[in-house]
């Protein structure tokens, strides 16, 4: 049937993208933009049944390499994908859009998030035909093995180094500042007298938030310093999570850590071995102590979150006491429960067994590069769609508070990092409140589990630790449940 006949076809927008890597010639009236925008023009007047049109807009790049993202107009183009002006992004050759397989591929991959199509109008590149597809999924799967060997390599290298006590970068350390020539650390004398006195100031108090309370209140803060950039990052008050932080650091100890393991460093130890054997002797008993106080009084950790996969009913906690006054715990389907256990293949699991596993999952997103970036990404996703709902109701302040309050990878990073540090040290209480904030739902299969994370918790979060509110006595404020893919 002719389409004439049929449906209205489509509007397909779509936009042209021209690059140059240099500025010869970009003062003629008539100059290499122009002639790949000429050419894209008569790709989409040839698509013109298709329902393609041209947008008026120009995203030139003139004088700009097509090695680097840092380009005006390439990144006004991504600007207008995200606001949904755009259905298709039309470029005289591949490499007009990027010479690296490696921004190439994040670049489509914005584009697939939302629904963009690619042309190449030279190479018959076109991701709506299924050949199209097909050749960008080739494309995709050799930058996905070019981006995991550049990763084996700078594990390796990271590994290497380390092995031969070499600072490999990070946060700067309080106690050190480092030589920008050398790219080693040298000790601040200053701050290094400041160490010593929490961990001799810990031996007395035995509490990091008792010590927390006594340095801000001799008027003490974090490590301020100054950026390769230039910017200056002053210090902040403490807390309980910056002591955790600072009585774990094995670099006040001479030492590097890789993966557990530890290495003599390149640079001067600040405490001695018999200070931080005291100190941690006191930590391993409050642990000891605190938990055996509180395990009686502690919630399910996964009370209200875990579901059975089978019979999609919720799992609530049961207690078995055996002969010998031990307890054990148990969560049972509740479907089960109701119609009979022979009725449901998952039943019952054994609750300190799967509350186990749903805190090395937890734990491994804190040091996983991967389950970080989707993490970040989830989490960027909701908030550009809560500031595209502000910008259609005009909610100009609330707007620019979620503007102010947008996550940094770099702050995600940061914040798991302090999480996994300090993970033994918290309170069953304090965990099992990590555990709501950040995963949304834990579902039980008879062979399998599903973890569900909530990206806006994981917001809420780094928030709240933002505003140096840490991990306190009470667990962390309550935040905002969202959706998240796992």
């Amino acid at each position: 049937m002719n389409k004439s006949n049929s449906q209205p076809v489509k509007l397909i927008r779509c936009a042209i993208y021209t690059r140059k890597s240099t500025e010869e010639g970009l003062d003629q009236e008539f100059n290499s933009l122009d002639s790949q925008r000429e050419a894209a023009e008569a790709f989409i007047a040839s698509q013109v049944h298709e329902g393609w049109k041209a947008l008026p807009d120009h995203y030139d790049d003139g004088g700009f390499s097509g090695g680097s993202m840092e380009r005006p107009g390439l990144a006004r183009l991504l600007e207008d994908i995200e606001r949904g002006k755009i259905d298709c992004v039309v470029v005289y050759k591949v490499d007009r859009l990027s010479r690296s397989l490696l921004d190439f591929t994040k670049i489509i991959e914005t584009f697939e998030r939302h629904g963009v199509s690619f042309v190449s109008v030279t190479q018959q590149f076109n991701t709506t035909s299924s050949m199209g597809r097909l050749t960008l999924n080739i494309l995709l799967s050799f930058a996905q093995f070019e981006r995991e060997i550049i990763g084996e390599r700078i594990r390796d290298k990271v590994a290497a180094s380390k092995r031969k006590g070499k600072y490999m970068g990070g946060p700067p350390v309080l106690g050190y500042d480092v030589d920008r020539t050398s790219k080693k650390l040298v000790i601040n004398e200053k701050e290094a007298e400041l160490v010593r006195y929490i961990f001799k100031l810990f031996l007395k108090t035995g509490s990091p938030t008792l010590l927390a309370k006594e340095l801000n209140k001799q008027g003490h803060t974090t490590k301020s310093y100054v950026t390769m950039t230039g910017h200056p990052h002053e210090g902040c008050p403490w807390n309980k999570t910056h002591i955790y932080r600072t009585l774990h650091n094995h670099l006040y100890l001479g030492e590097v850590v890789h993966q557990g393991n530890h290495y003599p460093g390149e640079h001067e130890a600040i405490i001695s071995r018999d200070l931080w054997r005291k100190a941690h002797s006191i930590l391993e008993q409050n642990c000891a102590a605190r938990g055996a106080h509180t395990k009686a009084k502690t919630p399910a950790l996964l009370k209200g979150i875990i579901r059975c996969g089978h019979c999609d009913h919720a799992m609530t906690m049961s207690f078995t006491r055996k002969p010998s006054k031990k307890v054990y715990r148990y969560y049972v389907c509740v479907g089960a429960t109701k119609k009979g256990y022979d009725t449901c293949p998952v039943r019952t699991v054994a609750a300190g067994d799967i509350e186990e596993v749903v805190k090395r999952q937890l734990r491994a997103v804190f040091t996983s590069p991967e389950l970080i970036e989707r993490t970040y990404q989830a989490a960027k996703k909701i908030e550009a769609d809560e500031m595209e709902r502000l910008r259609t109701g005009k909610a100009d302040l609330e707007l620019q508070t979620l503007q102010s309050e947008k996550l940094t990878e770099r702050e995600v990073i940061e914040a798991f990092d302090n999480l996994d540090q300090v993970w033994d040290e918290l309170f069953p209480a304090e965990q099992a409140r990590l555990v709501h904030l950040l995963i949304e739902r834990v579902t039980v299969y008879q062979d399998d589990l599903n973890i569900k994370f909530r990206a806006n918790g994981l917001q809420t979060l780094i928030a709240e630790m933002k505003n140096d509110e840490g991990i306190h006595e009470g667990g962390l404020e309550h935040g905002h449940e969202a959706h998240a893919g796992s």
